[in-house]
């Protein structure tokens, strides 16, 4: 299934499932209120609550609204945490060769990530508004998964369980501001925190059973500016699967449903890696298109502050 947060025309915001790529149901009143209206109460009792939407057979006619009607936000508009991983051998090696360096031994010890802001998540067709301060703007093509158990010390070979599906992901940065708060020793957070988006939808992982390959998914990722193809690559060429994200994210911490965790960029994922010589920084009505394959495209355009 495909869930989405959606804003009626009457501005009513509602949880719903998208169904033949045209129409978008109302799941709390098509279960006759049985389903919550809100994504992170579904998750807190993900299986029973799909159980019952699988077992949906016909939906009112008030419960269906054309996916042309409505405004679809981020499926997850209040992650309960932000967890952003660091996990393509591709890009850490293009991001640090643009700085003169090699990849550090130690990332191949255990994958590692930071937190970021949940509570700046942006959705789909959602501005975003850069730093004042920063002139250094870009994207990042990443994909996440959200969770749906809660779970503690979760090994590699059980995290499956523990995952209810997944989303795309761009993880918005101010690379001038990154570059200076990293110098410190800690970050990325200014550089970062202002924005996140994610979207169209949440796709439940059986959606993307046919994709899989072992502990990956044969998934490709693009990313576009203003139409021109910049980005090109794919989820399978993770060093870190999913499975030993959680693994890792879960030592010695309870992961709880509605938890955010994000692969960090894909190779040749951003414009950081690619050079300004291959595109200048993103400027203001840019658009940036990311899509992923089972998981639709997400689109954004850069906002302009007024004075």
């Amino acid at each position: 299934m495909k869930f989405v947060t959606f804003e009626t025309q009457g501005g009513r915001t509602l949880l719903g499932v998208i169904k033949n790529e045209q129409f978008v149901v109302d799941v709390h009143l098509a279960s006759n209120g049985k389903i919550p209206n809100d994504i992170l109460d579904l998750l807190e009792k993900s299986e029973e609550y799909m159980d019952l939407l699988n077992h949906l057979d016909t939906y009112p006619t008030s419960a269906v609204y054309p996916l042309s009607r409505v405004k679809l936000l981020a499926p997850l508009p209040k992650p309960r945490s932000f967890r952003d991983f660091y996990a393509f051998e591709e890009h850490v090696k293009n991001a640090r060769n643009r700085r003169g360096l090699d990849v550090i031994p130690e990332w191949y010890d255990i994958p590692v990530f930071y937190f970021s802001n949940h509570q700046s998540i942006k959705g789909p067709n959602e501005e975003i508004y850069f730093p004042s301060t920063s002139s250094w703007w870009d994207y990042e093509l990443e994909i996440a998964c959200v969770i749906g158990k809660e779970g503690r010390n979760i090994q590699a070979n059980d995290a499956e369980e523990y995952i209810f599906g997944y989303t795309i992901l761009n993880d918005w940065s101010a690379r001038d501001l990154q570059r200076q708060e990293m110098k410190v020793g800690l970050g990325p957070a200014k550089g970062k925190d202002f924005a996140t988006s994610i979207g169209p939808y949440i796709v439940t992982k059986d959606e993307l059973e046919k994709y899989k390959e072992n502990d990956r998914y044969n998934l490709e990722m693009t990313a576009k500016v203003n139409g021109k193809l910049l980005s090109k690559g794919n989820y399978n060429s993770i060093y870190y699967s999913f499975p030993h994200l959680i693994e890792q994210a879960s030592k010695d911490v309870t992961l709880y449903p509605g938890d955010l965790i994000a692969s960090g960029t894909v190779g040749t994922g951003c414009i950081l890696e690619l050079g300004e010589e291959v595109h200048r920084w993103l400027q203001p009505n840019d658009t940036v298109e990311l899509t992923i394959t089972g998981l639709g495209s997400l689109v954004n355009t850069v906002g302009r502050e007024e004075d």
